[in-house]
């Protein structure tokens, strides 16, 4: 069995039809017809059937498809390793985010390590809180930004990067707009913007509240921080957010107001697969962004 004919059932599998498979691999129709006949003699099975003028994968086809795209991909990110071993300052970093930092911290921490490593490449994955340590423990990224940090996790490890205050936003009109510093427990009876459940930030409001006596009335949900200031700023209610994430971008800003009782935090951390090796170009990169935020 060889690696082209592996690829060219891939193609086939996946065009159904062996000319326009043969068109995407650039070679001879009759060359793919030829492989994919000398695969199916070598592992005795049939792997497609004619329907009309496309080709359809067998059941045993469909099973083998899944096995051959996984060992192709494997194969595919060995033989990247193989390459970043050799040139650490170069290859992709795969990293995660919460949308919460994207609009200032990683766009400025990539553009920092750029500078120094010009030839690195990234490769972003936004996500939620959850669906982040999915993506790194399936693989699917090497390292991920995440917040909270989360403490004792069975799959992942890393470690705590900073701890940021969040602060009320209130709309510009609103009576403690201009207060130096608020208690909380002073927004009971306003309508609360909030993110939807798969952010971790809600759970952080709804923790605080809770912690001086009252559960917030949901006024509106959104799933982005610049949705929330933006809600907010136009009247709609009141909210707590990160401070890199109150950043004045457009005419229509919220008032952000320091919170007094409780003092509000969340911990932002890096994490990766526990126990397994990464990539070095990723390794090099956990180590320049554990030492940018020690010199913050």
């Amino acid at each position: 069995m060889e690696l082209r004919q592996l690829h060219y059932f891939v193609s086939v599998a996946k065009k159904q039809h062996v000319t326009h498979a043969a068109e995407e691999l650039h070679v001879a129709q009759s060359a793919v017809s030829r492989q994919i006949h000398l695969l199916e003699e070598e592992l005795n099975l049939q792997l497609f059937v004619q329907k009309g003028r496309n080709l359809q994968l067998t059941p045993v086809g469909k099973l083998l498809l899944n096995k051959i795209e996984g060992i192709l991909s494997d194969l595919e990110r060995v033989v990247q390793e193989a390459h970043e071993f050799l040139d650490p300052n170069k290859g992709e970093i795969r990293i995660g985010f919460p949308h919460s930092l994207g609009v200032n911290l990683l766009p400025t921490v990539v553009a920092c390590y750029r500078k120094i490593n010009p030839e690195v490449k990234f490769r972003l994955k936004q996500g939620t809180y959850n669906s982040l340590i999915r993506d790194l423990t399936n693989g699917e990224i090497d390292l991920s930004f995440i917040s909270p940090f989360p403490e004792n996790h069975a799959l992942v490890s890393g470690q705590i990067l900073l701890t940021e205050e969040l602060y009320a936003i209130l709309p510009a009109q609103h009576e403690l707009a201009n207060e130096v510093s608020l208690h909380l427990s002073q927004l009971k009876e306003e309508p609360f913007v909030m993110f939807s459940e798969d952010y971790s930030l809600r759970a952080i409001v709804l923790d605080a509240c809770k912690r001086v006596g009252f559960v917030p009335k949901f006024g509106f949900e959104g799933d982005e921080t610049d949705t929330i200031r933006g809600l907010v700023a136009a009247g709609l209610g009141v909210s707590l957010l990160p401070e890199m994430a109150i950043t004045e971008r457009g005419p229509l800003q919220p008032a952000k107001v320091r919170l007094q009782e409780p003092k509000v935090t969340r911990t932002i951390g890096l994490i990766r697969r526990k126990g397994e090796k990464i990539p070095p170009v990723a390794e090099r990169f956990q180590t320049f962004l554990i030492d940018y935020f020690k010199e913050k």
